[in-house]
């Protein structure tokens, strides 16, 4: 029959079915589906990559017979040219429960085995923190490029550009890793490339003269704060390395602290032969049931940086600007004033590169113990000099 308003309305369910559909004469593919209670609504029947699908079109009550049948013409000419309507429908609910909130929540999952504490807690911050909350309930497939670069050029304004980068790079990896995991449907993209970076931060110059650094030592409190850069000044370590430090990873007999691959910025771990000022800032702390040394979380280990940074800055009163990352930077540059070799200031702050690129990386495996332990003494021994006024006591090892 050809469905229209007289033969629709003369439509029933047979005896004993619930549901039955009624297909046009003319129109293949069009037709009325009724069902029990009195439901009545039009469809749009095809088949489409060995699948037959059906889509509704709209209930008898809202589209007379005549409209029905412009849409289904369209669904169907759709269907000719290749396409698949029900399947893309599907496709773009099964997109919308995909917001950039739960698709950053499971990256920042199946990133938490490789990322060190710190780079997950600052990941997270800035995916899931109010850097991008206007998106986060929104579809990352809908998500455009004019959309990230307006919300970077906000972060830029009210967090500096510096901020606004490393929210750039955070961000645009999640989609790369999205994308990866087939979440970002048939045509994927990175709506985050093509934006603006933002300019990072300058590489840092900063050297602390004698004056400076033993203004800090001095003025260091007898707090988990003070004991950090204490301890920054005395290894050369990165902050987040000290702040997380563990009482598992320190060996008192030995006089060693284990500094293991996970928590180490080139992902190799080292064994720091803590010389005796060291050891005894360590042995100060007091034990409590946590394993880290320093903080008041459970795992994070320390947190306090800024507010730290600030009460020793006030109590200083150093007129330049430094920044704890400075200290790891002046003891490299003073060690070498002292007489300790190039590579074994590298591998006394764990760092890969310069002396042991090329040939060198490659054969040369020796992490240089005995030289590191010496380097770290004859440091802490200038720095305990200069913090007490005195001259030095140690005579540099030549390698």
């Amino acid at each position: 029959m050809k469905l229209d308003a007289k033969t629709v309305a003369s439509l029933a369910l047979p005896d004993g079915k619930p549901d039955v559909i009624f297909f046009d004469d003319e129109l293949s593919g069009f037709g009325l589906r009724v069902r029990a209670g009195g439901h009545r609504s039009w469809i749009a029947q095809y088949r489409a990559r060995g699948r037959t699908r059906r889509q509704t079109i709209g209930s008898v009550e809202k589209l007379i017979p005549i409209e029905a049948r412009k849409a289904a013409r369209k669904i169907l000419a759709k269907v000719e040219l290749g396409e698949d309507p029900q399947g893309a429908k599907q496709e773009q609910r099964r997109q919308a429960v995909h917001t950039l909130r739960s698709v950053a929540e499971a990256y920042l999952e199946a990133r938490a085995p490789e990322l060190r504490p710190s780079s997950l807690r600052v990941t997270r911050l800035y995916l899931t923190g109010r850097y991008f909350k206007p998106l986060h309930t929104t579809s990352i497939t809908a998500i455009s490029h004019p959309d990230v670069a307006a919300r970077i050029s906000a972060i830029k304004r009210d967090s500096g550009s510096v901020t606004a980068k490393q929210a750039r790079a955070a961000l645009s990896s999640m989609y790369k890793w999205a994308m990866g995991e087939g979440l970002m449907g048939k045509s994927p993209f990175n709506p985050v490339v093509g934006t603006n970076s933002p300019a990072g931060p300058q590489a840092g110059t900063r050297v602390l003269s004698d004056s400076e650094l033993t203004r800090i030592w001095n003025t260091c409190g007898d707090d988990d704060y003070g004991r950090i850069i204490k301890l920054l000044i005395l290894l050369g370590s990165r902050r987040s390395e000290i702040g997380g430090m563990a009482w598992s990873e320190l060996d008192f007999d030995a006089g060693t602290w284990l500094l293991p691959a996970a928590r180490s910025k080139n992902k190799h771990p080292l064994l720091v032969p803590l010389p005796p000022a060291a050891l005894a800032i360590i042995k100060a702390v007091p034990r409590t049931s946590r394993d880290q040394l320093f903080g008041a979380r459970t795992r994070a280990g320390f947190t306090g940086w800024e507010r730290g940074k600030r009460a020793l800055d006030a109590r200083a009163g150093i007129e330049a600007k430094w920044r704890v990352h400075d200290v790891r930077r002046t003891v490299a540059t003073r060690m070498g004033d002292l007489g300790v070799l190039p590579h074994i200031i590298e591998a006394a702050l764990n760092h890969r590169g310069g002396a042991k690129r090329g040939v060198a990386g490659v054969y040369n495996r020796s992490h240089h113990e005995a030289y590191v332990c010496n380097a770290l003494l004859i440091w802490s021994e200038h720095v305990l000099a200069l913090a007490e006024g005195r001259k030095d006591k140690v005579v540099p090892l030549r390698a």
